[in-house]
């Protein structure tokens, strides 16, 4: 057998290997979704994503014969273990073919490159944070992944498995149908709730789309500020993401609940834009923005939303403001044409979150796992 070698990944020929190699492993599996190459790229120029001000990362490249048949990442994360006072070094970005050999090389070659930096755990599959895409996924191959969130053969997990990680959390997905309706005993409590608290909803000014955000950056990092492996968003991380979710967000599909002029929580749904981008394979350029827009606003092939974030900060937590949100998101989406939603993720440790969403009707359909091992 020829000889197997991993290089870093350095030079632009070689991000652009880093990025187009899951394309060829998954030429022929339907469910697969092209994410698009520029946007790719511009999530890993470390000149302009702020989120590299505070992490360190390496990409690496496995070949044979010249050939490229793997990939992986680490990435250490310095706001994460001054957060949570750990010594953690993730990876990522970590696709291979079902070949042992080739995922332990990927895997021995992280686990070294973090263990240089001095940490003594290495986590993942994290491409980079919490706040980015995490998780093998392990439940739910029966359809597409929905917006930002991570795909994968079943076999990786396993290759994984058996090279020594362990399960350190799992991720769930849940689904809820338009035609389901929020059960009526919850709808009556919140239809009592609109009448006698305090808190009243709204939706996103995007003609002062700076300064919401910059409202909605501090509910964020206060709502899940206690949640497992959860990183605080700096100002500038935050509005670099949100400008990037501009571009296909759907302002009637952002609520903020406010109590006395001021944000106490707020929901964002996402239009599920990967049932257009798996048309487009990856390619924006030269008719794909006219695909795009096709798919998006002119023939409404998009009719999933994903509830991306959902938080209420500590001290309005058990009001009743989780389900006067859930039911203003649910009706705006049902209203916009949306007849399908994915709530992700949700820890498996948060049992009142899933008992909310349960209580709406929602269902646990996908299942994603974080696994981890001492270096």
């Amino acid at each position: 057998m020829s000889k197997l070698e991993v290089v870093e990944a350095k030079t632009p020929r070689q991000l652009r290997q880093f990025i187009r190699y899951p394309n060829e492993l998954y030429k022929n599996d339907p469910k697969y979704v092209t994410p698009l190459f520029s946007e790719r790229l511009e999530f890993f120029d470390q000149k302009t994503n702020p989120f590299y001000k505070t992490a360190r990362v390496k990409l690496f490249l496995a070949r044979r014969d010249g050939k490229i048949v793997g990939r992986i990442a680490t990435c250490i994360n310095f706001n994460h273990n001054e957060y949570h006072a750990e010594q953690v070094g993730f990876f990522g970005f970590f696709d291979c073919p079902d070949d042992y050999e080739i995922a332990s090389t990927l895997l021995k070659v992280a686990m070294i490159a973090i263990k240089k930096e001095g940490m003594t755990k290495m986590r993942g599959p994290v491409s980079f944070s919490t706040n980015h895409e995490c998780g093998f996924l392990i439940e739910g191959f029966d359809s597409p992944p929905v917006a930002m969130m991570t795909y994968n053969h079943p076999y990786l997990p396993r290759l994984a498995e058996k090279f020594g990680l362990k399960k350190a959390m799992d991720l769930l997905a849940y689904e809820m149908a338009a035609e389901e309706d929020i059960p009526p005993r919850i709808q009556k409590i919140v239809d009592h709730l609109k009448t006698r608290s305090k808190v009243k909803m709204r939706t996103i000014n995007m003609k002062d789309f700076y300064n919401e955000v910059l409202l909605i950056n501090d509910v964020y990092n206060d709502a899940w500020q206690y949640n497992w492996g959860f990183v605080p968003m700096e100002k500038d991380e935050f509005l670099h993401t949100a400008k990037n979710l501009k571009q296909v967000v759907d302002p009637n599909l952002v609520i903020i609940a406010e109590a006395e002029g001021k944000p106490v929580g707020f929901v964002l749904a996402l239009p599920d834009i990967n049932q257009a981008l798996i048309k487009l394979k990856g390619k924006l350029l030269p008719f794909g923005l006219l695909k795009l827009l096709w798919h998006t606003k002119v023939s409404n092939k998009v009719h999933r939303a994903r509830i991306i974030t959902f938080g209420i900060i500590p001290q309005y937590q058990g009001r009743g403001v989780d389900s006067m949100l859930f039911s203003e998101i649910f009706y705006a989406g049902v209203s916009r044409g949306y007849y399908k939603a994915e709530l992700s993720w949700i820890l498996e440790s948060n049992e009142l979150m899933r008992k909310g969403a349960e209580q709406m009707g929602a269902y646990p359909y996908k299942r994603y796992r974080i696994v981890e091992m001492p270096v």
